[in-house]
């Protein structure tokens, strides 16, 4: 099978996650550093003399590059929150994911794909726990509020 005859979300999903491997590879071999957005971030919000300018170009480049994403492709279909769930239980819900890279110690960008790619073993481990504490989550939510 050839990648046209693959459907288009497939193709980008595709394409995206190439482009994220590389651009973390190459983060990784320019800087040394791991290209983690929550570490990113944090240490934005708590800088450090010398290690700030780039965090903060870093974290422009993800706005810009997905409002240029936005702006060059046909407009989507409005966002519909699926099986009536509340905007607020997201907003709930990404407080929480936060947290959790803070104590977690990273993302899924640090851990999941830095981290494992590297071969270390506490990203490996860190990667299966939060992706089976995802899909408890979503399996109890969808046990207990089905409509």
């Amino acid at each position: 099978m050839i990648l046209a005859d693959f459907p288009s979300a497939y193709t980008n999903a595709l394409i995206g996650g190439c482009l994220i491997g590389l651009a973390s590879l190459l983060a990784m071999v320019l800087t040394g550093k791991i290209p983690g957005i929550s570490g990113i971030f944090a240490k934005v919000l708590k800088p450090v003399s010398g290690d700030f300018a780039w965090r903060v170009v870093f974290l422009i480049g993800l706005v810009v590059t997905a409002g240029l994403f936005i702006f060059l492709r046909e407009p989507a279909p409005p966002f519909e929150i699926p099986g009536g769930r509340k905007a607020w239980l997201f907003g709930i819900a990404g407080l929480l994911v936060g947290v959790g890279t803070r104590i977690g110690g990273g993302c899924t960008s640090g851990h999941g794909v830095c981290g494992t790619a590297a071969g270390a073993r506490d990203s490996i481990v860190a990667t299966l726990v939060f992706m089976a504490a995802a899909a408890a989550t979503v399996f109890a939510w969808n046990t207990l509020f089905a409509s």
